[in-house]
């Protein structure tokens, strides 16, 4: 295909979902000569990032794009790695060809009247179990078991729970209080609800600490613990693989398919975490889930964004033979909502495959200039 045109935008929007902070994210929008037009997302996050995501989209790989002339998906990933080579292995260029590469797929699809999915090679199964991805935040411990409560009686096959969260809740601070909640939740909500626990950022565990606070939660039944330690200390995470029986995720943090292999390759854990929004877009997802099939991994795409990016997840995960869960946002917020016209929803649990051509989905692009930081 041929590109004509390509815009971006730094988008704010207040979350429900993290105690109502703004947060930013930053789409990529693409026309192909044909008039169609694919969206991508990458999320930088943050302020500086998102502005210097938009820089390299507009400055950089946009109008390597736009000069390309006739090129395939693969053709132009290819072009726009080798393009960062100098300082795009892993960080903020990724952000801004994450974007760009998951337009490119949207648009492709669209042209060739395919799902994602399909392009793909097929789906693996033709729905997902739904999980509430939820921050921890409400001041007691009964306030955060009552919301998770509510989200298995919303149907939600499972939650995964990110600790030492902003809000007023000291879930992550304190093991022992650790241990009791997740006693008590699983108490709550009975043997049939998976229950995820995300360690990640805020959580500071010796791995000492660590073993004994996985080891007393496993006796509840934890599904996973994810990132109890930095990314960087691989030792650590290998350890605690070792002495648990609980299995290990990473990978949220990293940002190309060599990052994947070399953390693969370290043994290190039994889960990827990884964002088509920042991971070299659908088609480093692709790699990454190749590799994963090799070693034996679960992959996880981490779609906690807006439904630009949860759409591409659910196209990736129902294609893996390695994925076994979407995370969906439990509560209601504008860029799942109202940004398309059909909202990705779990039924009962489960999310189902979309059969529409491209990502599948009709963006609200009022909405996107309307929440752009340029308004």
């Amino acid at each position: 295909m041929k590109i004509n045109r390509i815009d971006s935008w730094v988008l704010r929007y207040p979350d429900a979902n993290d105690h109502g902070e703004w947060r930013l994210t930053v789409f990529a929008r693409v026309e192909t000569a044909d008039g169609i037009i694919g969206w991508g997302e990458g999320i930088a996050m943050w302020p500086e990032a998102c502005r210097a995501t938009k820089l390299l989209i507009d400055e950089a790989f946009g109008p390597l794009l736009l000069e390309a002339g006739d090129i395939t998906v693969a053709q132009a990933w290819e072009l726009m790695r080798a393009h960062c080579w100098w300082y795009g292995e892993g960080g903020i260029a990724c952000f801004a060809y994450s974007a760009l590469d998951m337009a490119l797929w949207d648009a492709d699809g669209q042209t060739q009247g395919k799902p994602i999915h399909q392009l793909l090679g097929g789906w693996k199964r033709r729905r997902i179990p739904a999980f509430a991805c939820n921050h921890v935040n409400k001041p007691t411990n009964q306030e955060n078991i009552d919301e998770v409560v509510g989200f298995k009686e919303a149907g939600y096959k499972g939650v995964k729970l990110g600790f030492a969260k902003r809000g007023l809740s000291n879930i992550g601070r304190d093991p022992a209080n650790d241990i009791v909640f997740i006693r008590d939740l699983r108490k709550s909500v009975g043997d049939d609800f998976e229950i995820l626990v995300d360690a990640g950022q805020g959580v500071s565990w010796d791995l000492c600490t660590a073993i004994n606070t996985v080891k007393a939660m496993a006796e509840f039944g934890i599904g996973w613990i994810e990132e109890p330690f930095y990314p960087t200390r691989l030792n650590a995470h290998r350890a605690l693989k070792q002495a648990v029986d609980v299995p290990i995720a990473m990978g949220e943090r990293e940002f190309t398919v060599t990052d994947y292999q070399r953390l693969i390759d370290s043994e290190a854990c039994d889960v990827l975490g990884v964002d088509p929004g920042r991971t070299e877009g659908i088609s480093g997802w692709q790699r990454i889930d190749r590799f994963a099939s090799s070693a034996g991994l679960t992959m996880n795409a981490h779609a906690w964004s807006t439904a630009v990016t949860t759409a591409a997840s659910l196209h990736l995960s129902v294609a893996s033979p390695n994925a076994k869960l979407l995370e969906l946002k439990p509560f209601p917020v504008s860029v799942q909502t109202e940004l398309v016209s059909e909202p990705i929803r779990h039924k009962n649990g489960w999310v189902e495959a979309i059969d529409r051509p491209g990502l599948g989905i009709e963006v609200n692009e009022e909405l996107v200039r309307d929440l752009s930081l340029e308004s």
